[in-house]
């Protein structure tokens, strides 16, 4: 084959490499740098600029079409990123499309509105430019390419509704060269940002992956110790002894595995936003069955306060090892907030339910604990708010969240102080549920 030839498939592979890295496969960041403070000074920025800008163009450097009742319009769009329902949990559906819609109505959609009505001035021509370069900086460069032809589109079909003829000024060639030349800065400057924010995460993690494997190596010496001591048990000893060489080799063991699944789980709350792709049809009882069979419990006064009930089986589509580390967090809180109440956990004060409820498959993990206050359970799955003073760094009931979303699920909570909690994770039926039952034990 020519020389040439295969530069050309080589480069179309790099191309398509390319396509399928940064355009398929990247991972959708609708708020860029996502922090409740951002989202708050954003809002205050829309509604302070909005107001500054139609004064100027009112009373300053009057502009054709401006008017304070549009300006106003457009700076309320701020108020709801200023609302601690809105910019508390950066992670929630509700969020991501309010601040989406903002950005996208105040930005594109307006800018090029008024670019239209007044003729393409020089002002407009220049906020264009301006806006362009802002939008990319706000959001996914994916989602602002498609915001912004969407918003010209929409603008084009507003200005011909109010009956504005596009004007040959805001057309003609040298408009076109500079708005372009702002798209396309814009739009690789967005792209380039978002490779080298996904760079960072990248090597972080191997630097986390680096660090888990350390930590793995004394964890197994540590499991060895516990085989030897169980060997130990089984020679020629008193039956106490025996039992206690047992015992202890059992809590060693259990805390290995305890630690192993902690560190699984802050690797995985380091890939939140690029949470691993590998999705299958899960069976919910097989998995609760699982999870409660191998969770790594402390005591056998523990593992017989967990009971499993089965009243509808149903099949989802997810990760599976991602939401074992979900129901084994879940358990693990429970069985703290046993553990904070005044007397011993009895069998049942811990139940996993697995059923079917309006439609979608529902798992639900309660206990009869110590409960979470009222105006916790707003928080409680904000990134590092944790109800455990000194006890949790408030990463995994997000970690579970952010799981259970990106299986089209939910997840919420029901609690009454002192009468114990229901964390309810509801998922979309794969296929019509079937009935099942097991023993979980």
């Amino acid at each position: 084959m020519p020389l040439d030839r295969l530069r050309l498939l080589s480069a179309k592979a790099r191309l398509w490499r390319w396509l399928l890295d940064e355009v398929v496969h990247a991972p959708l960041e609708p708020i860029l740098h996502p922090s409740r403070a951002r989202l708050q000074y954003l809002g205050a920025f829309t509604i302070l600029g909005h107001i500054a800008f139609g004064w100027i163009w009112i009373a300053l450097l009057p502009q054709p079409y401006e008017n304070m009742a549009t300006r106003l319009a457009m700076a309320s769009l701020g108020i709801p990123l200023l609302i601690g329902v809105v910019n508390r949990d950066l992670t929630s559906r509700t969020t991501i499309w309010i601040y989406s819609m903002a950005c996208w109505l105040q930005l594109p959609t307006f800018f090029s509105l008024m670019y239209w009505l007044n003729g393409g001035n020089d002002v407009w021509l220049a906020s264009m430019a301006c806006m362009l370069v802002i939008y990319y900086h706000l959001t996914d460069w994916r989602l602002a390419t498609l915001g912004a032809v969407a918003g010209v589109l929409l603008s084009v079909l507003l200005a011909r509704a109010l009956q504005v003829e596009l004007s040959d000024h805001a057309t003609q060639a040298d408009h076109l060269v500079v708005l372009a030349f702002a798209w396309v800065a814009a739009l690789l400057l967005g792209a380039s940002s978002a490779n080298l924010r996904r760079t960072r995460l990248i090597n972080t993690l191997s630097t986390m992956g680096v660090m888990a494997h350390e930590l793995r190596t004394p964890l197994a010496t540590v499991n060895l110790m516990g085989d030897v001591l169980r060997n130990l048990s089984q020679h020629d000893l008193p039956e106490s002894r025996q039992k206690k060489f047992d015992e202890l080799a059992t809590r060693l063991q259990n805390l290995v595995r305890s630690m192993n699944r902690q560190i699984d789980t802050q690797i995985s709350n380091a890939q939140l936003t690029r949470l691993p792709r590998d999705q299958a049809s899960i069976r919910a009882a097989e998995l609760v069955q699982d999870v409660v069979l191998n969770y790594p419990y402390r005591s056998s006064r523990e593992r017989d306060c967990v009971q499993v009930h089965i009243q509808q089986d149903f099949h989802f589509v997810a990760s599976r090892q991602l939401f074992s580390q979900v129901l084994t967090n879940l358990m693990k809180n429970a069985l703290h907030s046993l553990a904070s109440a005044s007397q011993a956990p009895s069998p049942g004060d811990l139940r996993l339910d697995v059923g079917v409820h309006h439609g979608k498959g529902r798992i639900a993990v309660s206990d009869d604990g110590i409960g979470i206050a009222h105006e916790q359970q707003a928080r409680i799955f904000e990134p590092f708010f944790s109800t455990l003073a000194g006890a949790g760094n408030g990463l995994g009931l997000t970690f579970c969240k952010n799981v259970v979303e990106a299986a089209q699920g939910s997840l919420s909570v029901h609690s009454e102080p002192g009468l114990g909690a229901v964390f309810m994770i509801d998922l979309p039926l794969k296929h019509p549920a079937s009935t099942a039952s097991f023993s979980p034990r």
